[in-house]
Order: C-alpha cells, then sequence, then structure tokens
C-alpha cells in the first residue's frame, strides 16, 4: 500500500524511516522506526543523541496531527 494513495499524513524528512502503514479500525497512519529518525536527525541535523532525543520526544511525538498521525515504534532487541 503507497501511504501518499490513501492520504496518509507523513513525517516530512523522515522518508528513511518509514516502515509501513498500520490499519486501526477505520484510519490508516504511517509507522516509523523511532532509533532510525533519531539517528536520520544526529546525521542530517547534526545533532548529538541526547538533543535528537529530546527534538523526537517534544517536536515528533508531541505533535498531535489528528487521527492520521504517524507512529513510531521503537523495536526491541534480542527478543524472538
Amino acid at each position: 500500500m503507497n501511504p501518499v494513495e490513501h492520504g496518509t499524513l507523513l513525517a516530512d524528512g523522515f522518508e528513511s524511516a518509514l516502515i509501513g502503514t498500520a490499519q486501526q479500525y477505520n484510519r490508516t497512519f504511517a509507522v516509523y522506526d523511532y532509533t532510525k529518525c533519531v539517528d536520520i536527525l544526529m546525521n542530517r541535523d547534526g545533532f548529538t543523541h541526547d538533543e535528537a532525543l529530546e527534538h523526537m520526544e517534544v517536536n515528533v511525538l508531541g505533535a498531535w496531527v489528528g487521527e492520521s498521525t504517524p507512529a513510531f515504534i521503537i523495536p526491541f532487541k534480542g527478543v524472538h
């Protein structure tokens, strides 16, 4: 499924961290890899790790733009 074709809101600047879309009841929203977003902020914008985490918490996760607000997944490591 192409998220753009379905009117899904995307997080600007995090295209390479987009991992897909999720369905919940009657809505579709974009899903991003949180860790990759932090890496993008560090590499693209020169943030330290702590600055990137703060930016994600305040400016990305803290932004509600309606029911199509993207979700950010923190992958488990070492869990099978």
